[in-house]
């Protein structure tokens, strides 16, 4: 397993252009350094919690950690899909973290997205050391939560798995994009007023990031119905599915 992720991961690095227009994610040097700061404290107790969850679960299963790894590679490569966005300081891209959130739980894709931001910045160029903390909060902690409460929501209220996986995924990555213009909003307005600046960014993610919704909620609600239809006992061990729900 740890070969075929350094496998896929060093493909990857080699193949992709490691030199873009414009940085992956929030650029470094975009956030000043007080709020750069803020949002290190914001997401270092998510990330503890990760790992937290990580510990108990693979205390529990020893595969589980297995399982974080694939999805771990999952996640970075879906991520490190780069639209440039001129305008906003940072690239459009699929996340991924609807899916981790879904099978994982948000504390587990919480950390998987920390670590594969991390990867990115410091071997690819995507985003920076200094926001990845934002970063974390915006795709990791938004983005997890926003596609795990959608899709337990949904089939709460007994919507099927294709219809919750894809609102999951949709949602996921939009509330990412909400969330990083909230962030890069508060940092840059200086002393202009926070909402012009705020609606500004988020219509410069708009041409890009709404069919990128629309495919990632596809992407998300494609491999949940695999899982459902193949592996339902994985869907069941990792309490996607109550036992009686399954196939």
């Amino acid at each position: 397993m740890k070969e075929s992720k350094s496998g896929i991961i060093l493909l990857w690095m080699l193949f992709v252009p490691t030199t873009p227009a414009y940085a992956m994610h929030i650029s470094e040097g975009i956030l000043p350094f007080k709020w750069a700061a803020l949002w290190f404290v914001v997401a270092a107790p998510f990330v503890a919690y990760g790992l937290y969850r990580l510990k108990k679960l693979s205390t529990v299963d020893l595969s589980f950690k297995p399982l974080v790894g694939l999805m771990a590679a999952v996640v970075f490569i879906i991520s490190c899909m780069p639209i440039p966005v001129p305008t906003a300081g940072t690239c459009s891209h699929p996340c991924g973290t609807g899916i981790s959130g879904i099978l994982l739980g948000p504390g587990i894709s919480i950390l998987i997205t920390a670590a594969a931001l991390l990867i990115q910045a410091l071997f690819l160029a995507h985003g920076g050391l200094s926001t990845w903390g934002a970063d974390i909060v915006s795709m990791g902690v938004v983005g997890s939560f926003a596609g795990y409460l959608t899709f337990r929501a949904l089939r709460s209220m007994k919507i099927n798995m294709a219809i919750a996986g894809f609102m999951a995924g949709l949602l996921a990555d939009w509330a990412t994009y909400f969330a990083t213009s909230v962030e890069l909003a508060s940092g840059i307005r200086g002393d202009s007023p926070f909402m012009p600046l705020f609606w500004k960014l988020l219509i410069a993610f708009i041409p890009t990031q709404l069919p990128l919704g629309i495919l990632e909620g596809a992407m998300t609600a494609g491999m949940v119905v695999l899982l459902y239809k193949k592996r339902p006992d994985l869907l069941v061990k990792m309490r996607v599915l109550k036992p009686e729900e399954a196939l």
